[in-house]
């Protein structure tokens, strides 16, 4: 009977930290203390140096958005929202069409009225085969980080992390209480909601950029070529 794929990688784990281990000519299974420290660092973890923040979270965001070539804008309900995007989408000159989350609904607690302002939206995963480029995706986010200006988003059935990828233009909708400080804000809110880590998270600071060809920076090389914020206040 074949080994299961699991075993095999805990057993491969192990044998790699015990040579490890050997080569710091500690034993090769941890003492208890060992653990009791690992234990004690995890449950009160130090965080490093970190940048004085100055004002509120969801200034310092905007400010950080727009330095990474974030557009934000800014609305106060669930209502507005179709018409700050339809005002955006008109402004840089693309139909107001667009993909959206399976779960936007869900996460914005209302179904905003597209067809009042004659946007079409589909609730689906993005394409980019011709001649049905999804070429705008709208998306909700787990978290913001006001230190950089950075979305924070979970992958899942309902939450594709194409979306954010593909189309060439990305609206991140961002409810200002999920605006935190520091990188390390994201991870503790997932501990304290007792959530694992999904497939994947991505932390996504302004468009797509690269500077990799005679370190001339080109935009849109891995991803979208737009990032638009609409930060929903309370």
């Amino acid at each position: 009977m074949a080994t299961p794929l699991i075993d095999q990688n805990a057993a491969t784990r192990q044998k790699i930290l015990g040579l490890i281990r050997r080569a710091q000519r500690r034993d090769a299974t941890p003492l208890a203390q060992e653990n009791e420290a690992i234990e004690s660092y995890l449950a009160n973890p130090r965080p490093g140096p970190r940048n004085v923040l100055s004002g509120e979270f969801i200034d310092v965001f905007e400010a950080a958005a727009r330095r990474l070539a974030t557009t934000v804008d800014r609305v106060d309900s669930v209502a507005a929202l179709p018409a700050a995007i339809a005002t955006y989408l008109d402004a840089i000159g693309v139909a107001r069409s667009a993909i959206v989350w399976p779960d936007l609904d869900h996460f914005l607690g209302a179904q905003p009225d597209w067809a009042a302002c004659g946007i079409t939206v589909a609730a689906r995963a993005p394409v980019r085969d011709e001649p049905v480029a999804d070429l705008v995706g709208i998306t909700g986010v787990y978290a913001a980080v006001a230190e950089t200006g950075t979305l924070a988003l979970l992958s899942g059935p309902g939450t594709p992390a194409s979306m954010a990828l593909l189309p060439e233009t990305h609206i991140a909708i961002v409810p200002s209480e999920r605006i935190v400080g520091y990188y390390e804000d994201v991870f503790d809110r997932l501990r304290a909601e007792g959530r694992e880590l999904p497939r994947a998270l991505n932390f996504i600071s302004g468009p797509s950029r690269t500077g990799d060809i005679e370190q001339t920076i080109v935009i849109g090389a891995h991803g979208p070529y737009r990032v638009h914020v609409i930060i929903l206040s309370n």
